[in-house]
Parts: structure tokens; C-alpha cells; sequence
């Protein structure tokens, strides 16, 4: 399955916000081009070529690929509520991000890496597929025989464990479970995010 392998920061600078989780995306804070400093980050933009753009932005920070992407937002749309709001649960109750936001893992990409990898079980069930939705009550468990690998040793042997970025989620470093203790509140869901452009794109 195809996945972006081009230059991160210079998505992130294109965009103005933190894409692939690059620390370091701002050090030149305009796009990329030869007209990058002078151009701001907007340009000249059509209200659908905003849209557009909104819309490969979140499918960038997430990993999908298109199908994927708007299947959550068919699904996100026949939910109760806002459906911009819905669509960013659903990404973020993705078992990759859940492994991410736990700080398991200090990208994305490497939490995919490791769900495809067979690292984790969800309900003692291994589960190897990052695209799987946990529910509220779950618990993610780190499997016994992959602890022994160097990754996984250097986080647990480290005076200081990877802060938690979610408040749905608590992370139990001496059982190394995750518990999904509620759905993600309004104040977890990303604010670089303009899902009103997103839900436009999809409604024309």
C-alpha cells in the first residue's frame, strides 16, 4: 500500500503546521519555493483548492490514503453530531494514533511501524491492522516477547517515560498496558485542523 516517502518539513512549511511530527518544521517559518519568504503561506487560493488542501492535510498527519480517509468521513457523517468533530475521533481512536498518543511512540510513523510489526494486543487479541478503531474500556497491551527488543528496552530501562498526549487514554508503564479510559474530549481532538473546509470538500 502506497504511503508518502517524500521530504517532511517541506510539507510541513507548505502547510504551516507540524505535518510528521518534525520538531524542527518552522526553522524557516515560509513555504518552500523560491518565492517562499515573500509569499506567505496562504497564496492565492480558491475556496476549493482551501479545501483541497485541508483535506491532503489531514490525510498526511494520519497516514491514510483516500479510500481510507473518506470511508471514515461517509462513516463520521452518519454519526450523531458535528461531522468534522466525528471524523477527527474516528482518526484519533485509530489503534496507530491511540499507540501514539499514549507515547508509546514519538511519531505516527513509527506507531504504525510497530502495529504492523505484531507489537501490541488489544483485549490480549494480537492485533497487527493500524487502522483498527479501539472502543472505550479496551486495553492495549505491549506483547511479552517484543519487550525484549532494543526499542522497547530503552523506553523501559529510561528514568523518564514519554508523557501521555491524550486525556481519553492512562498508560501503565509497570503492566505496559494502555487503557482507553473514554472517547478523545473536544480539548484531545488536533486544533490545526480545519474540518468545516473538510466537510465542504466532501459535500460538493
Amino acid at each position: 500500500m502506497a504511503r508518502y516517502t517524500g521530504p517532511k518539513v517541506k510539507i510541513s512549511r507548505r502547510e504551516g503546521t507540524d505535518v510528521f511530527d518534525t520538531p524542527k518544521w518552522n526553522k524557516r517559518p515560509f513555504p518552500p519555493g523560491q518565492h517562499g519568504p515573500t509569499k506567505g503561506t496562504g497564496g492565492r487560493r480558491s475556496d476549493y483548492g482551501k479545501q483541497l488542501r485541508e483535506k491532503q492535510k489531514a490525510k498526511m498527519m494520519y497516514g491514510l490514503l483516500e479510500r481510507q480517509f473518506k470511508n471514515l468521513f461517509v462513516r463520521a457523517k452518519k454519526m450523531e453530531g458535528d461531522a468534522g468533530q466525528n471524523l477527527l475521533k474516528l482518526l484519533e481512536m485509530r489503534l496507530d494514533n491511540t499507540i501514539y498518543r499514549s507515547g508509546l511512540a514519538k511519531t505516527r510513523r513509527l506507531a504504525r511501524q510497530l502495529v504492523n510489526h505484531g507489537h501490541f494486543g488489544v483485549d490480549k487479541c494480537r492485533t497487527d491492522i493500524p487502522s483498527y478503531l479501539v472502543a472505550v474500556g479496551q486495553v492495549i497491551t505491549i506483547k511479552s516477547s517484543k519487550l525484549k527488543t532494543a526499542y522497547w528496552k530503552t523506553i523501559m530501562e529510561a528514568k523518564e517515560k514519554p508523557q501521555v498526549q491524550a486525556s481519553w487514554l492512562k498508560t501503565d508503564w509497570n503492566s505496559s498496558t494502555v487503557t482507553v479510559t473514554s472517547e478523545p474530549l473536544l480539548t484531545d481532538l488536533p486544533q490545526n485542523i480545519e474540518t468545516k473546509l473538510i466537510v465542504e470538500f466532501y459535500s460538493r
